[in-house]
């Protein structure tokens, strides 16, 4: 028996439909992977990402995260952008 997809509120977002994310830096402009809820974050929306940064860069920041940079899939947006005053 075949059944359908499951409808979007039963599965994992697709990276297709949350095609927006960051890119993770230290101060040295490399990549940082941070573990926990904080980590491989998606968004459907440019706006979802940026109040998703703005709520946890201090948070970001304490991981070792000095700078993001915003892409749509694999576009860059822009950034790289510091997390500090």
């Amino acid at each position: 028996m075949n059944l359908p997809e499951q409808p979007s509120t039963f599965r994992s977002a697709t990276p297709a439909e949350q095609p927006w994310w960051w890119r993770l830096l230290d101060a040295e402009g490399s990549e940082v992977a941070v573990e926990g809820p904080l980590a491989d974050q998606r968004f459907p929306t440019q706006a979802d990402a940026e109040s998703w940064v703005g709520e946890f860069y201090a948070e970001l920041a304490e991981e070792g995260v000095d700078a993001v940079t915003l892409l749509e899939h694999e576009r860059e947006v822009y950034g790289p952008m510091s997390l500090h005053p």
